[in-house]
């Protein structure tokens, strides 16, 4: 596996991670209760920063793992990308269950939403402003 990109955000005490298809990262530093897909804030990254090595990949179509941690919990899906992702939102990363593709979309057909992410994290992260940690991988051995 080799680790493309990492992202660094935090918790806050209106996440929910309730939605049934996304998971949203964003980089605004409050957040509404409307707001039940949102995983953290105050990212570091959001679609237009990514590396371009990874940008590169998701645009090729590519499988990306996507691992997230906080403290010792850690949890993980997969999604795909798609030549028609622009990762032009300077704000937001969404990770979609389905093949809607927005300026705001990173991955899709997603293996997970918010809902079914570990809730061990979802607990740390609504009780602190634990920091969290998200790294995107992808397999190239070729084995």
């Amino acid at each position: 596996m080799i680790i493309l990109d990492s992202i660094n955000a935090i918790g806050h005490p209106f996440i929910q991670c309730t939605h049934s298809t996304t998971i949203e990262l964003t980089k605004d530093d409050y957040l509404t209760k409307e707001g039940t897909c949102i995983l953290a804030i105050k990212a570091s990254k959001a679609c237009y920063d990514l590396n371009p090595g990874l940008k590169k990949k998701i645009k090729s179509g590519e499988k990306i793992d996507v691992v997230i941690k906080v403290d010792d919990i850690v949890d993980s899906f997969y999604g795909y990308g798609n030549s028609n992702l622009t990762l032009l939102s300077k704000k937001d990363l969404v990770f979609r269950k389905s093949n809607y593709i927005c300026d705001r979309t990173i991955l899709i057909n997603c293996t997970k939403s918010s809902r079914e992410l570990n809730r061990n994290i979802i607990n740390k992260l609504t009780n602190s402003k634990k920091q969290i940690s998200i790294l995107f991988k992808v397999n190239d051995s070729y084995e």
